[in-house]
């Protein structure tokens, strides 16, 4: 059997115990391993019980798997959980060697991949692990009613987080592209509303205003911004800054389409999202949207 491989600590990595001692574990152990595993160790953010109930054991089993891993309790386990998680989320992505790449070292084609890997590596060196765990919380919060909204460029991204979202979660709104409307849906937002907005330069000075009715309705906002910093930022409760730059008249927004996928995925986690995804597939085969007959 091969040896876990050591963390920076010196301590042997839950992902690799949690592999290496399935011989000895119970049933219900290895269901909870197997929960830990697919989820990437995710899932152990959570609370106890909701742990245990993500993976249908008991918190006892929880405890139990803790203590045979050599941690003192669920606590201590969990530290070291989010210390791994915290430590592969800041590790940067491997760099695309343009070199390799021999006569088209010059295509927009390497020059384009060589940006955006290098946006990708800096938005995640850039990144507050504590506060994405915050807005993942708040975001998955089924008591909270979350609203989206992007700019001219940045709309794509709102309609691709909304279009996960409300597969996840009820209460999931995207507003509409024109700000003629938006009072109607600021009638309705409280203290229990989240606004999810994108802005990115040339800032837009209808979103700040936005922002601003939110938060004077109570709301609050979670900003996915540039390098440099909307206004809005001044408005936010969560704020994540991506880099956009890229060889092209345009920015990017790949970076912060990296940020919206790892963010569904903690909210999926943290979701109990199967029966609403099983009553999903029901209603598609019901409808035939994706049939020939």
């Amino acid at each position: 059997m091969t040896e876990p491989t050591a963390s920076p600590g010196g301590k042997a990595l839950i992902w690799d115990m949690l592999k290496t001692q399935q011989p000895d574990l119970t049933a219900a152990e290895r269901r909870l391993a197997a929960t830990l595993l697919d989820d990437s160790l995710v899932a152990g953010l959570q609370s106890i019980t909701k742990l245990a109930e993500l993976a249908q054991v008991s918190t006892a089993t929880v405890v139990r798997l803790a203590r045979k891993l050599g941690f003192d309790g669920f606590s201590d386990f969990q530290n070291t959980i989010r210390e791994e998680v915290a430590a592969r989320v800041k590790q940067p992505l491997a760099k695309l060697e343009t070199s390799e790449l021999e006569g088209h070292s010059d295509h927009i084609i390497s020059r384009f991949a060589l940006a955006v890997s290098r946006n990708i590596n800096a938005t995640i060196d850039r990144l507050d692990v504590q506060e994405f765990e915050e807005a993942t919380n708040l975001l998955s919060d089924p008591k909270r009613h979350i609203y989206l909204m992007g700019g001219r460029i940045t709309r794509s991204n709102a309609i691709y987080f909304y279009n996960h979202l409300q597969i996840i979660r009820p209460g999931v709104s995207l507003l509409d592209a024109s700000p003629s409307v938006w009072p109607q849906s600021l009638l309705d937002i409280d203290a229990s509303a989240t606004l999810v907005v994108f802005d990115i330069r040339r800032y837009e000075k209808q979103l700040e205003r936005l922002a601003k009715l939110v938060v004077e309705q109570g709301g609050n906002i979670v900003l996915f911004t540039d390098q440099w910093g909307s206004p809005i930022e001044a408005h936010a409760s969560h704020c994540f800054r991506s880099m956009v730059e890229a060889p092209s008249s345009w920015d990017s927004t790949l970076a912060i389409n990296f940020l919206i996928e790892a963010l569904v995925a903690g909210i999926q986690a943290r979701s109990s999202s199967t029966d609403r995804i099983a009553a999903l597939e029901k209603m598609i085969g019901a409808s035939r949207i994706f049939r020939g007959t």
